[in-house]
């Protein structure tokens, strides 16, 4: 190999086009290639190599999250690209080539396919490695969330939280709509659309996890004379079967005759009092439920309200994809 090969501005300039890699590291490629561009790159990619063997056990929970919407808004998809550091997820580079992998998610179906496809002659997971040795920071695609649906919008949080949202259909104005609901996903993080989407098992699990914390609270709380917490029966709307409300309308019954309130008004007041049950005991829905949040931007209403008063449309599905 000759070390007296001599590089242009403009070779380098091209090879730093391609690559991404600093003015020096593109030149001193250059030289070991003896001028030639593709061995240059592979110079380059074999660097990265290197460094990506030697930081493959550090953790790449910093970066950033993008998202991108196909020409019709009917697929979406949210990736993160992950680094080691925040300095590194912030910079102009950085995020360029994450959005540059997010153009090519969006026409890919699963992380795996996403990871195989081209991106300049290589693999995606090859620039991934290519650029590792340009940064000097492992990175990865640590979230991979694809969407589809007659409508889709997104909504991206500062470059930390990418979310996604489906709508059944184009109603009026369903841009404002569901980019109001990604900012839902994206600040409340919900785990599910609606609590008829819990499993059973997990209700119950959940439930009597909640009663032992309460419980354990609460024999603290008694013994430094203070008022007991509420010890939950229910936490979902799954559990508030016919008959338990039949019960709950009762029991509000006969709190109202001990009151001594006219039984002729009670038909105005037992609604107030049944709904304040359903939400003290729906704490799980009101958490992990979308349709069941309150809406962020009116917390008089649920989501599931304020997506109503759009007409004939519903939420057909949501995706989160965030750093860390």
């Amino acid at each position: 190999m000759s070390t007296t090969v001599k590089v242009t501005a403009q070779e380098v300039n091209k090879l730093r086009q391609a690559t991404g890699a600093g003015m020096m590291d593109c030149k001193k490629a250059l030289v070991e290639a003896e001028g030639d561009f593709d061995k240059a790159i592979e110079v380059l990619r074999k660097k990265g190599q290197k460094v990506a063997e030697k930081r493959a056990d550090r953790d790449s929970s910093e970066g950033a999250a993008v998202s991108k919407i196909n020409a019709d808004q009917t697929a979406g998809v949210a990736i993160v690209l992950g680094c080691e550091t925040d300095f590194v997820g912030k910079n102009e580079n950085f995020l360029a080539l994450a959005n540059d992998l997010a153009d090519i998610a969006l026409n890919q179906d699963s992380k795996e396919a996403f990871l195989a496809a081209d991106f300049g002659g290589m693999t995606v997971a090859e620039k991934l490695v290519e650029q590792t040795g340009v940064i000097g920071e492992k990175l990865d695609i640590t979230a991979f969330e694809k969407l589809e649906a007659p409508y889709v919008g997104t909504y991206v949080h500062i470059n930390k939280i990418a979310a996604l949202v489906g709508l059944t259909a184009k109603v009026d104005n369903a841009d404002v709509l569901v980019k109001d609901v990604a900012m839902q996903v994206a600040s409340m993080g919900a785990t599910t659309l609606s609590y008829k989407d819990f499993d059973p098992a997990f209700v119950a699990s959940e439930t009597e996890a909640r009663i032992a914390v309460i419980e354990k609270d609460n024999i603290e709380l008694g013994r430094l004379g203070k008022t007991l917490k509420n010890v939950p029966q229910y936490i979902s709307m799954q559990q508030l079967t016919p008959e338990v409300i039949a019960k709950a309308e009762e029991a509000a019954k006969a709190e109202l005759k001990a009151e001594g309130k006219p039984e002729q008004i009670w038909d105005r007041i037992l609604p107030g009092k049944i709904e304040r049950f359903i939400s003290d005991n729906t704490t799980l829905d009101q958490e992990q439920c979308l349709l069941d949040q309150k809406f962020i931007k009116d917390d008089k209403k649920t989501v599931a309200e304020y997506v109503s008063s759009y007409g004939e449309v519903e939420i057909s599905g949501f995706k989160r994809a965030t750093v860390g």
